[in-house]
């Protein structure tokens, strides 16, 4: 009876360490004029990810209608867009902030697997 009750104690302990929140994949993603690096990126349903930017020259921006995503990326800063995918499917994105001619060629595409 000991050595059950034991083990049980010992599966307690552990259980909480199990299901402590999964980390999310980080995406390093640079941005200048007139691209993102990458410009395509894969990612899995229901996988928690990070997209962490940063502009190598001015203010950007990225925005992604399809999934309501949006945000404005500084130079000197890190900007970083949460986002846990939950359906298959390929999303554009593009800079929102006019970064001179070319802008309008500043996109890439998210693909949910």
């Amino acid at each position: 009876m000991k050595k059950i009750l034991f083990f049980a104690l010992i599966a307690l302990t552990v259980l909480p360490q199990d299901l402590k929140a999964v980390d999310a994949k980080v995406i390093e993603v640079k941005v200048k004029k007139f691209e993102f690096t990458p410009n395509e990126i894969h990612l899995k349903k229901g996988e928690p990810v990070v997209l962490r930017f940063e502009s190598l020259d001015r203010k950007h921006g990225f925005k992604v209608p399809s999934l309501g995503l949006e945000a404005v990326i500084k130079p000197g800063e890190k900007t970083e867009v949460k986002l846990t995918p939950d359906k298959v499917g390929v999303y554009e994105f593009h800079c929102h902030v006019f970064c001179g001619s070319g802008h309008e060629g500043m996109n890439g595409k998210i693909y949910v697997e």
